[in-house]
């Protein structure tokens, strides 16, 4: 099992709701979420705006400690793991930015991008490591010497890519990556992300709120609501026999070609 999340809670201070003194009330945003990610699986895991899913992402890759609950990672305990001891675990965990512009440094070029990571690890060969990373995703090596103001959306999301895979991950967190780009361009970052999948051998969280697009990408989902699983099935089970109210009103809501046509 790559992941097992047991009662996982997760409360944060309200600072709109500071008192003059004392500290400020806690607001639950994660309430007692269990489930599990199996070794190579696509995980969607799906809500709409303030639902708790990009929160959670953090939580697992723990950049956030829960407030309660475990986090099992590869058969390692990593709930309260301090920062020291995490390094050398994080090669083994990465995370895909939604914006590509505001998570890439506009003053480094690509291949600074994709070899901080590399450097930060101790890895050698950052060249050649580079350059592999570039071939995977589609991009020209040339593209090393460019800077993100110089990509489209599509290619700054491709470098993203490159810099979490160039480390060879077990695991990879992908929040809303395909959002901000035109029909075209998510196509082809979807595909590309299936092809590691399968090339690499990656466990994927996949983070969305559109339906649609986790239902070509993934083969189980998760569905937040409040920070609340409200129903945890199969990709074809979910699309066809929705338990769950919430999941039904996100059925509903995605656009049809044809409104009279069933999705099966």
């Amino acid at each position: 099992m790559m992941y097992r999340i047991e009662n996982l809670h997760l409360s944060l201070p309200d600072m709109t709701r500071k008192p003059l003194l004392g500290a400020a009330p806690r607001i639950e945003i994660l309430k007692s979420l269990t489930f599990d990610v199996p070794k190579g699986a696509v995980l969607g895991i799906v809500g709409g705006s303030g639902s708790g899913k990009s929160t959670l992402g953090r939580v697992m890759l723990r950049l956030l400690e829960p407030t309660a609950g475990s986090i099992v990672f590869d058969g390692t305990d990593i709930t309260h793991t301090d920062e020291v001891q995490l390094r050398p675990m994080r090669r083994r965990f990465q995370m895909i930015f939604q914006d590509p512009m505001s998570s890439l440094n506009p003053r480094r070029r690509v291949d600074g991008i994709i070899g901080g990571p590399l450097r930060l690890h101790g890895l050698d060969g950052l060249r050649s490591r580079v350059d592999e990373a570039l071939d995977m995703v589609g991009l020209p090596r040339g593209f090393a010497h460019r800077y993100p103001h110089e990509l489209s959306g599509g290619q700054r999301q491709r470098v993203g890519i490159a810099r979490a895979i160039a480390l060879r991950p077990d695991f990879i967190l992908a929040d809303e990556i395909v959002s901000g780009l035109d029909v075209s361009s998510q196509a082809q970052v979807l595909n590309l992300l299936e092809d590691l999948v399968r090339e690499l051998g990656l466990t994927l969280a996949f983070i969305s709120h559109d339906l649609s697009v986790i239902r070509r990408l993934c083969s189980r989902i998760i569905v937040l609501h409040q920070g609340l699983i409200v129903e945890d099935a199969e990709t074809a089970e979910l699309f066809t026999s929705p338990k769950a109210a919430y999941t039904r009103e996100l059925l509903q809501a995605i656009p049809l070609p044809d409104p009279d046509q069933p999705w099966d």
